[in-house]
């Protein structure tokens, strides 16, 4: 058994705009998640719901340290990029982690 920490943030796009965001989030975001020691996965969760679109980031990592050196000191407030005010309907303040136990 061991136990991660699980990091999931929440962002909705218009429809019109979800391809444009993914490729966004794929070309600027992945890879700043990538660069930190310590992240374990990186996953996109991308939900359609009528006109508007769902994304979910969903990353693991082996501590809250390592988190921290991706969000900064404030681990629970959402990181965005300038970019982001493009594409996203209202941004969110905070995202949410979760132990994750595997099994």
């Amino acid at each position: 058994m061991q136990t991660v920490i699980t990091r999931v943030w929440h962002g909705t796009t218009p429809a019109s705009k979800a391809d444009a965001y993914l490729k966004f989030l794929m070309e600027r975001g992945v890879p700043d998640y990538k660069r930190i020691p310590g992240n374990l996965s990186i996953q996109v969760w991308r939900r359609p719901d009528g006109d508007k679109v769902h994304f979910y980031t969903v990353t693991t990592w082996d501590s809250m340290d390592s988190i921290k050196k991706f969000a900064g000191d404030e681990v629970d407030k959402a990181k965005y990029y300038p970019e982001d005010t493009d594409f996203l309907l209202s941004p969110e303040a905070a995202v949410m982690h979760c132990e994750t136990i595997i099994i």
